[in-house]
């Protein structure tokens, strides 16, 4: 039996635009120990890091480590998971990715990940879901990747990653992974995709063993 290739997503700045959503909830912790809101060296940061990483970060000159890193168990995601908007066309392209791949998630998120795509009705698309609380080393370590991998019973070849970070392409180096950069022509990778709808016929073209199914890119 031939095996079934592999896409792997990020979640932030590829299936979402989640910029505004973080930008407010990290917001929202330093608000409520009466701090200035992030400064814009710390933006790109959360956009890319773990939850507890970013908190550590931001709180780092402030007496109030460890208590938001308490307090930030007892937020409440959905407002801000309200403030993410999902990519145009997603939907569209999961279903016609998903005939010749399976998909996958490996994010920073932490449980809010399933929180998400419950929200937008994704789940459905994704065999599996890996978040920070998943692995213990998150990226820029590969685990989440080889975690993704050894799942699907995959050498690294037979997989992409797309991701629109730094932290993102070096998961994916560390991995052996090929990587998509999704809207960053910055990153140094022979794959750049600035749309959704390019996906499906450059990825077959990265993974050309894939194409069992060619009309199916739009």
């Amino acid at each position: 039996m031939t095996l079934k290739p592999a896409i792997i997503f990020d979640c932030d700045g590829v299936l979402f635009d989640s910029r505004e959503a973080n930008i407010a909830y990290y917001n929202h912790l330093l608000a409520h120990f009466e701090l200035p809101p992030l400064s814009p060296e710390d933006v790109p940061y959360v956009h890319m890091h773990t939850t507890e990483r970013s908190i550590r970060r931001i709180f780092r000159n402030s007496p109030y480590l460890e208590a938001a890193l308490a307090y930030r168990r007892e937020v409440d995601s959905r407002p801000f998971i309200e403030k993410m908007a999902m990519e145009r066309d997603l939907k569209e392209i999961l279903q016609t990715l998903r005939l010749n791949f399976r998909l996958a998630v490996a994010t920073n998120r932490t449980g809010s990940i399933h929180d998400v795509l419950d929200a937008f009705d994704l789940r459905e698309f994704f065999s599996l879901v890996v978040s920070s609380l998943d692995v213990i080393n998150p990226k820029p370590h590969p685990e989440p990747l080889l975690k993704i991998l050894q799942a699907f019973d995959l050498e690294p070849g037979m997989a992409a990653y797309v991701g629109d970070s730094t932290v993102d392409s070096e998961t994916a180096a560390a991995a052996g992974v090929p990587f998509v950069a999704y809207r960053n022509p910055s990153i140094t990778t022979p794959w750049h995709a600035e749309r959704l709808r390019v996906l499906p016929s450059l990825i077959q073209d990265l993974l050309p063993f894939s194409r069992t199914n060619p009309k199916n890119a739009p």
